[in-house]
């Protein structure tokens, strides 16, 4: 089992008005949580994983492959494989994002080595 604790050095910035943490991850599958302030984005930006998104708390504006919609608590949405896509944070929250197969990336950035 890998578990990640919240600490304050667990988390990075991510975009304006946004952080990081990377909660568990192996080869295949990874889990992160972002936070949002107020007006917070999320980049428009691609990559070859697949993402499922979870809206934890709070309320976003996502656009998808040209798409957008609002959603808030409870809902969730998978972004497929090179989409385009961005958010931004309408009212301040929390989104868990699962991407397969992991972003080592996101390990490099946060330093956390590649097994």
């Amino acid at each position: 089992m890998i578990v990640n604790s919240d600490t304050p050095d667990a988390w990075m910035t991510s975009g304006p008005g946004a952080q990081r943490r990377i909660l568990c991850h192996d080869k295949d599958l990874m889990m992160v949580e972002f936070r949002f302030k107020k007006d917070g984005e999320g980049l428009p930006h691609n990559h070859p994983h697949t993402q499922t998104t979870y809206i934890s708390s709070g309320k976003f504006e996502f656009t998808v492959a040209g798409v957008t919609k609002i959603l808030g608590p409870g809902d969730g949405m998978l972004i497929p494989s090179n989409a385009v896509h961005s958010c931004v944070c309408l009212e301040a929250g929390v989104l868990l994002d699962s991407f397969t197969p992991r972003r080592d990336d996101f390990l490099e950035a946060h330093n956390i080595p590649l097994d």
